[in-house]
């Protein structure tokens, strides 16, 4: 993968419809750190300061555990903004 490529990538919002694959100014994003979804914004729109400090595992072929495994995600504490890779699980 090129550089272009690559920052293509880091401005798509992960799950969006690819025809409009970037952050919306009406939404609230974090951004995905490490991993195989790294650079990749998360749509954190609606959901309340519980369920954001609880981390999320997103679905992606590209982990360790291919198709059907999920990246794991926590928020990385003091800075909401931002989920941590903590691993892959199937």
């Amino acid at each position: 993968m090129d550089r272009y490529e690559e920052e293509l990538l880091r401005r798509r919002v992960y799950g969006a419809d690819h025809d409009h694959p970037g952050p919306r100014p009406d939404r609230r994003y974090a951004e995905l750190v490490g991993g195989p979804l790294d650079g990749l914004l998360l749509d954190i729109t609606g959901r309340t300061h519980d369920e954001v400090g609880t981390g999320v595992a997103l679905a992606t072929e590209l982990g360790q555990f291919g198709a059907g495994g999920r990246a794991v995600y926590d928020p990385r504490p003091g800075d909401p903004a931002r989920f941590d890779w903590a691993g892959d699980t199937p």
